[in-house]
This record gives C-alpha cells, sequence and structure tokens, in this order.
C-alpha cells in the first residue's frame, strides 16, 4: 500500500460509525419535542447518560429493566433536568431512547467503512444494547438491558486515559513485544511513541503562541496540566529509550554476525533485522524529540512567568495627561517652567541597563594578527559572510564527490549485475580519470563503503516509502540513503537505467583475497595505500 497509515482505515471507520448511527437515529425524531428536549445537545447528553446507566448496571451485574430506566431518568429530571415530565413521560422517553434510538426499532444497523487493501466499501454491523428476559419474584417475567461490545466500546471511547498516562502505557506495551520478539508489533508501538512526543512537543509551542499573543488567555489550569504532561514525558524517558536502543543494536547485531559468519538468514529472520532497524531509526528520533521537549518545557516556563509579571508591573503604572496635569497649567503660570526639573526627574532616576557597549558598535572591528617573521601588527579584514560561502562551496564540491564515486560503482555493478573489489581495481587502473572519480580521496571511499557494509541489504522501494512518510530537512553532510534515492532516479542515458535498481546487496567474500589501492590521496593530499577485503557489490 502506499499510504501506510490507512491500513488500519476500517477499525477507525467502525468507531467512527458508532457515533454516525447514534446521531442518524436520534436527529429529525419529533418525539424529543413531546418531553421538552428541543435542541441536538440536550438529546445527545440525556442518550449517552442512559447508556452509561446500563453500563454501570451491567457491570455490577443487576438488573437493568425499563422501570429502572424510567425512574433513572425521573431522578436526573427532578435533580438537574427541570423538564415538565412526570414518571409515566420518564418511562415512556426511556423507552423511546432504548427501543428507537440505541435498538433501531429492532433493526440491524450496518456502517460501510471503505477497505484501501481490497479496494472495496465493508459492511460493519453496530448494536449498542441487546437484552435477555429475567424472572423475578412471584415470576413475573422482565425484560433486562445490557451494553454490547459495540456499547461498552463506544462508551470507554467517551472518557479516555489520562495524557500524561498515554506515554507510560505505550512504552509498557512497547517493552512487552521486545521481550517477546514480535517486532513486528514492537514497530507500531514504537511509532504511536514517536507520534505523541511529536503531539506533545506541537501542544508546547501553540502553548507559547498563545502566551505571546495573552497570556491572560491560557489559564493557569491549562499551564499546570500541560507542566505535568511534560514532566510524565521527560521523566526516566531518555534512560528508557537509550537502554531500549542499545538493546535493539545487540539483537540486530547477532542477526547480522549469524549472517556473516553462520548461515544465511531465512525470510523471517531478514524480516525480523529490517524490523529492528526500523525500531532503532523511531528510537533515535524519539531521544531528539525528548530534547526538544526539555528545552521547549523550559522556555514556556521563563516565558510565562515573564509575560505574568509584565502584566502584573503594567497594573501599578498610573498614567496621566500631560496636556491637562503639565501643558495646560504651565501655560497658566510660566514661571513654574524653572522647576520642571521636578517634575521630569522621575522620569531619570533608574540607571539603564548596560547590555552593549554603544561606542564598539560604531567601530571598525579588524583581528589583528603578528607576523612570525616581523613584530609588527597587521590588521586583517574578515568578511564572515565571504568565509561562510566558502565553507558552503567546499561542502557542495564534498558532497560532489561522494555522489560521483557512489554513481561510479552503481553504474559499474549495474553493468554486469555485481561488481567485487579485485574488478574495481581493474578498471580504475586502466582509465586515470575513472580513478580520479570513484577514489577522490581515502575518506570519501572509505565512507561509501563502510555505510554499504553497514546496510549490507537495501531496498530503494522502502527508501521511498519513508520518505513519502516524513518530512526532513536536507542533510549537508553524506547521507547514503538519500543519495541512492536521488541517484536511482536518473537515467545515465549510456544503456545504464537506474530507474530499475531495486535492490542493493553488499557482502564480503570467503575467498580471503585483500585488494590493495595505491597511491590514493588522502585529506591533507599525501598518497596512501588502501588495503580492504574482496567486498561484491551486487544489484537486483
Amino acid at each position: 500500500m502506499q499510504y501506510e497509515f490507512l491500513k488500519q482505515f476500517t477499525r477507525r471507520m467502525k468507531h467512527v460509525g458508532m457515533y454516525a448511527l447514534l446521531l442518524q437515529n436520534s436527529m429529525a425524531k419529533q418525539t424529543w419535542k413531546q418531553f421538552g428536549f428541543m435542541t441536538a445537545d440536550e438529546q445527545i447528553n440525556l442518550i449517552f447518560a442512559v447508556m452509561l446507566y446500563i453500563m454501570e448496571q451491567s457491570l455490577r451485574e443487576v438488573r437493568c429493566t425499563m422501570d429502572d430506566i424510567g425512574a433513572y431518568i425521573d431522578n436526573l429530571n427532578a435533580g438537574y433536568f427541570q423538564k415538565s415530565m412526570s414518571y409515566d413521560d420518564c418511562k415512556k422517553l426511556g423507552d423511546f431512547v432504548v427501543n428507537v434510538i440505541l435498538s433501531n426499532e429492532g433493526r440491524a444497523m450496518y456502517f460501510e467503512g471503505y477497505d484501501f487493501d481490497s479496494r472495496t466499501y465493508k459492511s460493519m454491523n453496530i448494536s449498542y444494547i441487546a437484552n435477555r428476559v429475567i424472572y423475578v419474584e412471584e415470576g413475573v417475567r422482565r425484560t433486562t438491558y445490557h451494553l454490547t461490545e459495540d456499547g461498552y466500546n463506544l462508551m470507554l471511547s467517551t472518557l479516555e486515559i489520562e495524557n500524561n498516562m498515554k506515554l507510560t502505557i505505550h512504552e509498557m506495551i512497547f517493552k512487552m513485544h521486545l521481550e517477546k520478539q514480535s517486532y513486528d508489533k514492537a514497530v507500531d508501538e514504537v511509532k504511536n511513541i514517536f507520534n505523541y512526543m511529536r503531539i506533545q512537543l506541537q501542544k508546547i509551542e501553540e502553548a507559547m503562541l498563545r502566551v505571546r499573543r495573552n497570556a491572560l488567555s491560557y489559564s493557569v489550569a491549562d499551564y499546570e496540566a500541560l507542566m505535568l504532561e511534560n514532566m510524565e514525558t521527560i521523566r526516566d524517558t531518555k534512560e528508557k529509550f537509550t537502554g531500549y536502543r542499545e538493546m535493539v543494536r545487540l539483537r540486530a547485531s547477532e542477526l547480522e554476525q549469524q549472517n556473516i559468519n553462520v548461515r544465511k538468514l531465512d525470510a523471517k529472520e531478514e524480516e525480523k533485522l529490517e524490523n529492528l532497524r526500523i525500531i532503532e531509526r523511531y528510537l533515535n528520533r524519539s531521544l531528539d524529540e525528548h530534547q526538544k521537549i526539555l528545552n521547549l518545557h523550559f522556555d514556556l516556563k521563563i516565558l510565562y512567568d515573564k509575560e505574568l509579571q509584565s502584566l502584573a508591573e503594567m497594573s501599578l503604572i498610573q498614567r496621566f495627561s500631560i496636556r491637562t496635569e503639565l501643558y495646560d497649567k504651565l501655560l497658566e503660570q510660566p514661571q513654574y517652567l524653572e522647576n520642571i526639573d521636578l517634575f521630569f526627574r522621575p522620569l531619570f532616576h533608574q540607571q539603564l541597563p548596560k547590555i552593549y557597549n554603544l561606542n564598539k558598535c560604531m567601530e571598525l572591528q579588524r583581528p589583528v594578527r603578528k607576523k612570525a617573521e616581523e613584530d609588527v601588527a597587521e590588521l586583517l579584514d574578515f568578511d564572515e559572510k565571504q568565509w561562510q560561502e566558502e565553507l558552503e562551496r567546499k561542502k557542495r564540491e564534498k558532497l560532489k564527490q561522494y555522489e560521483n564515486s557512489l554513481a561510479f560503482l552503481l553504474d559499474a555493478a549495474l553493468e554486469k549485475g555485481s561488481l567485487s573489489m579485485m574488478e574495481l581495481k581493474g578498471l580504475i587502473e586502466q582509465d586515470p580519470a575513472a580513478r580520479e572519480t570513484c577514489i577522490p580521496s581515502i575518506d570519501v571511499f572509505k565512507e561509501i563503503m563502510v555505510e554499504l557494509m553497514k546496510n549490507r541489504e537495501i531496498c530503494i522501494e522502502t527508501l521511498r516509502k519513508e520518505k513519502s512518510e516524513f518530512i526532513t530537512e536536507q542533510a549537508a553532510d553524506f547521507q547514503l540513503n538519500d543519495m541512492l534515492l536521488s541517484l536511482t532516479e536518473k537515467n545515465t542515458g549510456a544503456g545504464r537505467d537506474r530507474r530499475k535498481i531495486q535492490k542493493i546487496c553488499t557482502e564480503r567474500t570467503h575467498d580471503g583475497m585483500v585488494v590493495a589501492f595505491e597511491r590514493v590521496p588522502d585529506a591533507f593530499g599525501k598518497e596512501r595505500t588502501i588495503r580492504c577485503t574482496n567486498v561484491v557489490i551486487r544489484i537486483e
């Protein structure tokens, strides 16, 4: 599926359908007006109040007949709703809510939810309550009502767990799946953890925006609730997630070593290894979000205190009209101008805080560098903008070297289906230009090969899927996955279409050969020799 977030869409529509059918059965019913419930708000509140009573009676395993429901509505009306209804009216209203709205007059209720896997609408049955016959004293038959599974799910979803407990619960479930080695389920939970932390970060940013606009619009209760959620998120999260990451890395390393030294992993073990790598990536991103939440938590605290203090100080300021209190009185008695300093002196009573030397800002700042040959000071003009542009240019040139080297390896492997280091040595010895392109420096070639060996098997389609699901900033350094995606989307035009590449596999051969690349420049321009095992790059 192209959009992974639509996998559980049918389950979501099941929950939506429970609300939709309930509203559909209630709206446009004229019976409500006979009992004085004129607005939709009043009607919905009564429906859920009745369902909550039925749920409590069901959990206590006591009877819940229509007489009990009528008496319950009568008590609510006397104490809260204050509608002009008798006990018989309350009983009729209960019968209307239970048998017409919740039971749909005995007809089965269905909601159509779209299934993106089968590309069809799936009909889902929804039932809120059920009933059974019981016998009370003297053998009298009565019908008692209880909630179904859908009814329980609906009522429980209206009062979810506290926000400060959500992360703890997801973390417990994630830990349980790791211990059971159910890595596919652990992937779902670690995604939920990351999504929760991202939502928490956005809530802090929105709170800071509201405080900046008007601190009085953000209540102390909201501030306290958000602080508690932040503390629950921050507390022990870094230590726990760091421990989980080390555990995941250890298990992934064990599988990788088994693949290298013992035997080739089967399909199930390959899937476990891929899930472990996904879990590690999400744990890294969750730890990054944790650090951002920690920083913004203190920023929000400082901002809220500052804004409230500013509002408190504003209330102490006494204002007056300078025209009536000063200007008009001076016109009446100009002789008081000689004492005008007494009026303005309080404005300059406090000293201004010195935060910057204004004299220094007007001077031309020149760094001084002493020459080694002469003890004479020389002034150098330093242009920061030009220096920054020079750094950016060098980074672009370095990235271009990575791209050309990786493209050369892909094209050479794509031509024959595979490329070993021994074959690569033969290619670059025949063509000096190819040598300069493939191995511009020891650092570039070494980092590319290390990343390829570290990943071992790279699925291009998986990389595209991950990139489509998340928005990431463009990295200034070498990133193997991003560069592979960029290169595989291009056609070289020389009979080698990189767009056909589906998988890139890198592994060591077992022939014990050592390949030496001589006269390779290092970062300082000195020529050195690279010795490495005979690695094979295969293209599928």
